[in-house]
């Protein structure tokens, strides 16, 4: 029976060697592991040696050297001996301080029996890769992953490890392999050639006639594997990997389909057990790693093994565990950077690859960029759950791979966004809009789905990869908004629109944070009398250079950006500050119109702000009057009526800008809490002398005499429109006619002028 040593805080067991007759005799007798540690940070020592200190291998107890530089160590080294394990941290008196050391130990000093692990704090600094590849340690752990088990676990096999390495120093040859073998093995890079350096260097160690394979799990690389699969499982999916030439044919072929029954057990057997199985005509060896992967080596090799090499073989297993850990974890870090975890198609970083080798090839002539966008995805997702999603874009993935995958570099660039690169005569839109003609099976359902698509011919294309998709995206967004579930090409005339628009995007921001922006007040007047009744604030910029820049261009950025939001709450503050020095100057029946945008009402903290604003200015809440479009009214009618309401509890009215332009019913205008209407320019516009025409206009007075709502007409310029207008019975106008939008300085003197110091009826 084995002696059993336990950890009490993290339930950790370590099997020894067969006991003696008088275990406690021959620990105290036994001589005791020597373990240096090398570290500027004297609670890494403490927390060490604390950790180990009890601890017991091979019925032997532990020793601490302690170094706390390099050069310490460095001193030391040169007169100590007998050491088992070194623990080194990298960054001391320089950032590799630690790496130059595991130079002069191996290299000037020759200490190649000696284990080093080597740990971290700021692993950017030696990268594992490179370090394991570069330096001759053991074993490479960051100090925020070593807690006691992992620090148990790594000083347990480095020390055995070293004992065996020490048994069998006196074969030159074996030590050598072995260090030659790890060296070169922790060079390779991917599963396949790891496979195949390990497999060389085993018949490397054994020499003679050895034959043998080696085997993993299919789905080793795969970052969507699954560590918990059944041993029948594990045995459909091994897959040979390498082989020596008497089982060349064997490659790539899963096992079960081309090993016998004896063969296949064995190698059953081995993952069972999960250790090396040593038989009479062969041996099955195991190895283990981080990701619980299955890798066995199957040898024609038996009994015949003597002492020396079965050590030899039981060290160099330890040792390709470590590599196999590297090699798994550059074969997922591969696949997360460059292979979308659900689809497993090429993800945007590899796409850019392709795309970029593409356009410095002759290729680029006659190949092109698509982006295929699923419409409604989001709709179908949140109705049917993500799990059903998953399925449904994983589905559409097939679909494109079955059609275009032999031929196309294939990519998932997006949530529902699908990247499609090849020769233009078969990438080309109605060949892709094709095969969304015909129901997706998802889940024994059957999915009918549309897809809208940009694209980009490469041929005469100058920018690089990066601006490729940009300028495919942009044809993509294009096509959304005129031609869903259809496509458009990307053109140069794209490219300057909407470079345009992401220049104004910024120059606007920068005015509003620099104050550039500004209000102007237009008069609103009763026609009757000519006398100013209150005002609209406009907004205005002007750019450095004296340039102006008209609202219909700049206020669509604004709202396409969000910054609608910041600009309309200081429309909101500035306009009501006008007012109440408005009210200061002796014209206190002054009426306010403001208006707000869709993105500003439809903001959670709309009502929130209006409070704010109105505490901060003290302007009379019935002075003000907020003007929305009346699309924004037939956008979301529930919010919009529940909004109004609380505005109207507040005393503040509420205007329809641009009525008529809209498709709103008289059903639900009924509903809305609204006070005054205001008749598009377009409509005063249509108003002429003795021409019968205005009846828009004409319309919309008496829709609001019907609902008692104030009427009033926008863009008025001449007197004939204000007497149609009058004769309508609409008696409210802001033009032309009247005044033109003023600064507030000019407002005060137009106002001063007219003498609207008094109640105007």
């Amino acid at each position: 029976m084995s002696a059993l040593i336990h950890s009490s805080e993290d339930d950790l067991v370590f099997l020894d060697e067969p006991e003696t007759n008088d275990v406690s005799a021959r620990t105290k007798l036994a001589p005791k592991w020597r373990i240096m540690i090398i570290d500027d940070d004297p609670d890494v020592h403490s927390a060490t040696t604390f950790a180990l200190g009890s601890l017991e291998i091979q019925h032997r107890s532990l020793s601490f050297l302690h170094a706390y530089s390099a050069s310490e160590a460095r001193d030391i080294l040169a007169h100590e001996t007998d050491i088992a394990i070194i623990l080194l941290d990298v960054v001391m008196e320089q950032e590799d301080a630690g790496l130059q050391l595991v130079s002069h130990i191996r290299k000037t000093l020759g200490l190649s029996d000696v284990r080093i692990i080597l740990r971290t704090g700021q692993p950017g600094y030696a990268p594992e890769i490179d370090a394991i590849r570069d330096y001759d340690i053991n074993d490479y752990k960051t100090k925020s992953e070593l807690t006691r088990t992992k620090l148990y676990t790594a000083v347990t096999s480095a020390i055995r490890s070293y004992e065996q390495i020490c048994a069998i120093s006196a074969s030159r040859r074996g030590l050598e392999l072995i260090i030659n073998a790890s060296t070169a093995l922790m060079a390779l890079q991917g599963l396949q050639n790891f496979a195949s350096g390990v497999l060389i260097q085993i018949v490397g160690l054994l020499g003679g006639q050895t034959e043998g394979f080696i085997c993993s799990q299919q789905a080793v690389d795969n970052i969507n594997e699954t560590p918990t699969a059944t041993i029948a499982e594990t045995m459909a999916a091994l897959c040979i990997l390498a082989a020596t030439p008497a089982f060349t044919d064997w490659i790539d072929h899963p096992l079960e389909a081309v090993a016998d029954t004896e063969i296949l057990a064995l190698v059953q057997q081995t993952l069972q057990l999960r250790h090396n199985l040593y038989e009479s005509e062969s041996t099955v060896l195991y190895f283990s790693n981080v990701a619980q992967r299955e890798l066995a080596v199957y040898l024609n090799t038996g009994l015949h093994l003597n002492e020396m090499d079965k050590r030899l073989l039981e060290v160099f297993c330890s040792n390709v565990s470590v590599g196999l850990d590297n090699v798994t974890l550059t074969s997922r870090l591969h696949s997360y950077a460059f292979y979308d975890p659900l689809t497993r198609l090429a993800n945007r970083l590899k796409l850019l690859q392709t795309l970029n080798e593409t356009l410095q090839s002759p290729l680029k002539h006659l190949s092109t960029l698509s982006l295929i966008d699923i419409d409604h995805f989001a709709e179908t997702n949140d109705a049917l759950g993500h799990q059903f999603g998953d399925l449904l874009l994983c589905a559409v993935a097939q679909r494109l791979v079955t059609h275009f995958g032999e031929n196309c570099q294939l990519a998932r660039v997006g949530s529902d966004t699908f990247a499609l690169l090849g020769n233009e005569k078969i990438v080309y839109p109605e060949a892709i809009l094709a095969l969304f003609t015909t129901p997706v099976s998802v889940d024994n359902q059957d999915v009918q789905l549309s897809a809208t698509i940009g694209l980009v011919k490469l041929a005469d294309y100058e920018g690089d990869g990066s601006e490729a998709l940009k300028d495919t995206n942009i044809a993509l967004k294009r096509a959304k908004t005129h031609q869903r579930s259809g496509y458009t090409y990307f053109t140069r005339d794209m490219g300057v629109e909407i470079r345009e628009r992401v220049r104004m995007m910024h120059a606007l921001r920068s005015a509003f944070e620099n104050e550039r922006l500004f209000l102007v007040f237009q008069p609103q007047v009763d026609m009757r009398t000519g006398r100013a009744l209150g005002a609209e604030a406009l907004l205005r910029w002007k750019t450095e250079e004296g340039k102006f820049i008209p609202p219909d261009q700049f206020i669509p950025i604004a709202e396409y950006s969000g910054l609608i939001v910041d600009i309309g709450e200081w429309v909101l503050r500035t306009a009501c500050h006008e007012l109440v020095h408005l009210r200061s100057l002796g014209h206190t029946e002054f009426q306010m119109a403001i208006n707000v945008s869709q993105a500003q009402f439809s903001h959670p903290l709309f009502m929130q702000t209006l409070h704010s604003v109105l505490q901060d200015s003290k302007a009379p809440p019935e002075c003000i009057e907020l003007e929305i479009t009346e699309s924004m009214a037939m956008k979301d009618p529930e919010l919009l009526i529940k909004t109004l309401h609380q505005i109207k509890q507040l005393g503040i009215r509420v205007s329809i800008d641009d009525f008529g332009t809209g498709f709103s019913s008289l059903s639900h205008l009924q509903k809305l809490d609204v006070d005054k209407l205001k008749i598009d320019r377009a409509f005063v516009n249509e108003i002429k002398d003795n021409s019968g025409e205005g009846s828009i206009a004409k319309m919309v007075v008496q829709l609001g005499q019907s609902l008692d709502m104030a009427i009033i007409a926008e863009g008025v310029e001449t007197t004939m429109q204000a007497n149609i207008l009058l004769s309508f019975g609409c008696h409210l106008a802001q033009g032309y006619l009247y005044a033109k939008p003023m600064t507030p300085d000019d407002l005060h003197a137009w106002l001063a002028s007219q003498g609207t110091g008094r109640k105007i009826t």
